[in-house]
């Protein structure tokens, strides 16, 4: 049960993030832009965590999301830390603590 949990709850992180980004507010956009990617990359970015978020939510494609997914956080987690945005990096943790644990109790 607690491994459905922490599967489902890691999905939806991804899949709401991926559907933030892939809206593409004005406010992200200027942070993507900032960071030096085309301001049209946080829709990029949101494709590909929604994908993500549905690679993890089939038992068979979940190993493939769950590195897919620390690929993505891996990449966040440099951006923010080479453009000194630490304010960044807890929703950052975050993922990176539910990445473990889904991954530690299947």
């Amino acid at each position: 049960m607690l491994s459905i949990l922490a599967t489902w709850t890691l999905a939806a992180a991804f899949f709401g993030a991926g559907l933030y980004n892939a809206i593409g507010t004005a406010a992200t956009q200027s942070s993507f832009a900032r960071w030096g990617f085309p301001p049209w990359w946080c829709r990029v970015t949101g494709a590909l965590e929604i994908a993500i978020a549905a690679l993890m939510a089939f038992p068979g494609t979940f190993p493939f999301g769950l590195i897919c997914g620390a690929l993505v956080i891996a990449a966040a987690a440099w951006t923010v830390v080479r453009n000194r945005e630490f304010s960044h990096l807890p929703p950052i943790g975050l993922f990176v603590g539910l990445l473990v644990l889904a991954q530690a109790i299947r």
